[in-house]
């Protein structure tokens, strides 16, 4: 195996982290909420954009402009884009569960397209199409074997993505929340009799997502720049991945992610760069026809 298909593969999985960060969130919001929430992509762009603010002097506080380490930015990225991901389940996603409304799942989904396009030309308005991008995390090319070498940038990227990856893990999994959060996910009402809030799950699923989402944005918005529509891809490759995975399946989501990164690589090796964003649409199609519930999907859902 030469340097380059191994740097594809070393590739694949970076970006794999990556694309598991984003889906993570949509697979928590969808399995609490049952709610697909379009606007996603632009909490990662938000994430992008938060940390550009902070660290390029966009941002004043007291008429001095910030101008905080890279480094330093990246966690307050993640949690203002965090309670934004609370400010739209109260403001937004809330009043349409507490109204009775009669299918309160489509209403939702009307309104997280609405708010995707509302951020999006937002964006466009406040900031212009300009690319941007803030100061790197790991400046230069770093020496891994042999003749590979790889963006200190994504290495970094790839490090924190999988740290965030196994404390989200052990927080489903691990902790009493994380539990009461999977119990709603399967039965609702059966959470809410042994005593869950299911309000609060709401709440902590949109904080999560947006925290994840964040974080994805700015930790490659040194790699890919920021622009108004930076979340549009990796957004469809999100749902791509919660597809493969299985919908509302958390480890399923983490080993598509892989998945997809390494297909996305290898394919640009064995066929062409040029049609690197089609192979995940190849995949859905593929998944769609031969299992179309997805790698750790169920085929039925019981009550």
């Amino acid at each position: 195996m030469d340097y380059y298909v191994l740097s594809q593969i070393v590739n694949g999985v970076i970006f794999g982290l990556i694309y598991a960060l984003i889906a993570l969130g949509l697979t928590v919001v969808f399995s609490i909420m049952r709610v697909v929430n379009f606007s996603h992509g632009e909490f990662y762009m938000l994430g992008g954009y938060t940390l550009y603010a902070l660290t390029a002097g966009a941002v004043a506080l007291f008429s001095i402009p910030l101008s905080l380490p890279t480094i330093v930015g990246l966690p307050l990225a993640m949690a203002a884009v965090a309670l934004f991901g609370v400010a739209v389940e109260r403001g937004l996603l809330r009043p349409v569960y507490t109204a009775r409304m009669d299918r309160p799942e489509e209403y939702a989904i009307i309104l997280t397209f609405g708010l995707s396009l509302f951020l999006q030309y937002g964006a466009l308005t406040l900031v212009g199409p300009y690319e941007m991008t803030p100061g790197a995390f790991w400046e230069g090319s770093k020496h891994i074997v042999g003749d590979l070498y790889l963006a200190g940038d994504r290495l970094f990227a790839a490090g924190v993505s999988a740290l965030l990856i196994g404390a989200t893990l052990f927080f489903v999994y691990g902790t009493w929340t994380g539990r009461a959060l999977m119990a709603t996910a399967q039965n609702r009402v059966g959470a809410t009799i042994v005593g869950v809030n299911p309000v609060r799950m709401n709440v902590i699923a949109m904080a999560l997502a947006g925290l994840l989402a964040g974080a994805a944005g700015a930790l490659l918005a040194p790699v890919f720049l920021v622009y108004p529509d930076v979340g549009q891809i990796p957004v469809i490759k999100a749902f791509v991945i919660i597809v493969l995975g299985g919908m509302g399946s958390i480890p399923g989501a983490v080993v598509a992610a892989l998945i997809l990164g390494l297909v996305e690589s290898l394919g640009s090796v064995y066929l062409s760069v040029a049609y690197r964003d089609v192979f995940a649409f190849l995949v859905l199609i593929g998944v769609l026809l031969f299992r179309p519930h997805g790698l750790f999907g169920q085929k039925e859902r019981r009550a």
